[in-house]
């Protein structure tokens, strides 16, 4: 590769991982390539992109990114997932692609708003409720709480009616 082409190459790995809401960076050893294919459908399909990388180019990438420490782990094959805001679903997609396949992809390190976590807290990730049930479960509890609300205030407005009836009821009877 001639040096326009690696400058070339960095700048567009760089412009990647600085638009990325969250980077995992893999250790792909053993995987095939129609694995490698396989597992960026997945990823597709989870909203995000896998990125077979020169760890060189990699490295002349961060230069001037703000993401520390990420060097010491560009060594031997890699791979990049690289996602918008939601973390948790490119997460899950590798974690349950590794399990059909030899526990491969590894994790290396990940970068999720800006900070460097470890393989550990990305496999806590993975563990997750994705975004869509999580809305799911905030839109339910939000509705439950509505009906909660509305049956106190109908219980509230039954008893104001009852003891309206009784004041009636009372004033009739002194008259």
């Amino acid at each position: 590769m001639r040096r326009d082409e690696k400058k070339a190459v960095a700048e567009d790995i760089a412009a990647s991982l600085d638009q990325a809401g969250a980077v995992f960076i893999t250790d792909f050893t053993g995987l095939s390539v129609d694995a490698q294919g396989e597992l960026r459908t997945k990823l597709r399909e989870a909203g995000a992109s896998y990125r077979v990388v020169k760890n060189t180019l990699t490295i002349r990438a961060l230069e001037g990114l703000d993401f520390e420490g990420l060097e010491e782990h560009l060594s031997g094959p890699t791979g990049l997932v690289l996602t918008g805001s939601d973390p948790v679903a490119p997460a899950k997609a590798v974690k349950e692609f590794a399990k059909e396949n030899d526990d491969r992809p590894t994790f290396r390190v990940g970068v999720v708003d800006r900070r460097t976590v470890p393989p550990s807290d990305i496999m806590k990730l993975a563990d997750l409720p994705g975004m869509d049930s999580l809305l799911g479960s905030i839109a339910g509890a939000l509705t439950s709480s509505v009906g909660g609300i509305a049956g106190v205030f109908n219980g509230l407005l039954r008893d104001i009616a009852y003891m309206v009836e009784e004041v009636a009821k009372k004033g009739e009877g002194q008259d």
